[in-house]
């Protein structure tokens, strides 16, 4: 498949639409925002004047957008994917959106013809733009061998874990353990810190042992220098639990530790900080204690 629409160039998916483009894939692109989809043009994509003219001229097409609302508008509002897409067409969502919503989606654009995929990513900006995301998908297995070899260009793994909606329900689990990882990295870390044990050796004499993390790696570094500068903004992973709340309650599973978690992160917008990467939730324990881990 060398003809792929990407629609959405936001953090994740401009560097996902640019190494697509760099693999050697023909491809048309469209963003509400017309500077993002200057900046991807450049790289060598066409572009596209909706997400309707996308699908049309695809065979593929993608969509990384913030939550179900926008991915509802994208594929079924006016001028959306199924106004524009082909019978015989595969959509792949990698959008994190919840997974009743990517059943909804796909059940109507069955109707014309459409194959759907939902394909959301774990790994932020760093591993989006390196090429090596950890994605995860839900779908029929003829439609996912068709096009394993593309999403292969953006992530480093990449896994069929089930029918639709099975990819975002993976999702959601992975950022509950996420959530609470970067959480009970903090209360440690505030704890060695107040205690008077510099939190750079902590996280040296730890890592190594069963406490040690991907989240722990990829998070602490970034707390000791101060910088919360997004790879994954807060905002949007209080979008992921509240996805994650909803379906757990729908199925009768309680998640106390998550509610939780979502609570400090409803406090951390509260105090402007939705806008920082998630590792800032350290932010919230810092606080209360009065010290820096820094």
């Amino acid at each position: 498949m060398k003809k792929i629409g990407f629609i959405g160039l936001g953090i994740m998916g401009k560097p996902m639409a640019k190494n697509l483009l760099k693999a050697g894939y023909s491809l048309t692109v469209y963003d509400i925002v017309p500077e993002k989809v200057e900046d991807v043009v450049k790289a060598g994509a066409k572009a596209g004047t909706s997400s309707k003219d996308v699908a049309a001229k695809s065979e593929l097409v993608i969509t990384m957008l913030p939550n179900s609302p926008e991915v509802k508008e994208a594929v079924l509002g006016k001028d959306g994917v199924l106004d524009g897409a082909k019978p015989g067409t595969i959509l792949i969502d990698m959008s994190s959106i919840a997974p009743l919503a990517s059943k909804e989606v796909s059940e109507r654009a069955k109707n014309k013809g459409v194959i759907v995929l939902d394909a959301p990513v774990s790994g932020g900006e760093p591993k989006a733009i390196e090429g090596t995301l950890a994605i995860m998908v839900g779908g029929p297995q003829e439609a996912f061998d068709q096009v394993k070899d593309v999403l292969g260009v953006m992530g480093a793994s990449v896994t069929r874990v089930g029918e639709v909606g099975s990819g975002n329900t993976t999702k959601l689990a992975n950022q509950i353990i996420v959530a609470l990882n970067i959480a009970a990295m903090s209360e440690a870390m505030v704890l060695a810190t107040k205690s008077g044990v510099d939190p750079e050796k902590v996280f040296q004499a730890i890592r190594g042992g069963l406490a040690g993390s991907t989240v722990l790696d990829a998070k602490m570094p970034l707390v000791l220098a101060g910088n919360f500068k997004p790879g994954f903004r807060i905002e949007l992973h209080i979008k992921d639990l509240a996805n994650a709340l909803d379906t757990a309650h729908e199925v009768g599973v309680p998640v106390p530790l998550s509610s939780a978690v979502m609570e400090v992160m409803q406090a951390l917008r509260v105090d402007a900080h939705g806008a920082d990467d998630h590792g800032g939730i350290i932010q919230f324990y810092e606080k209360l204690a009065k010290v820096q881990v820094r």
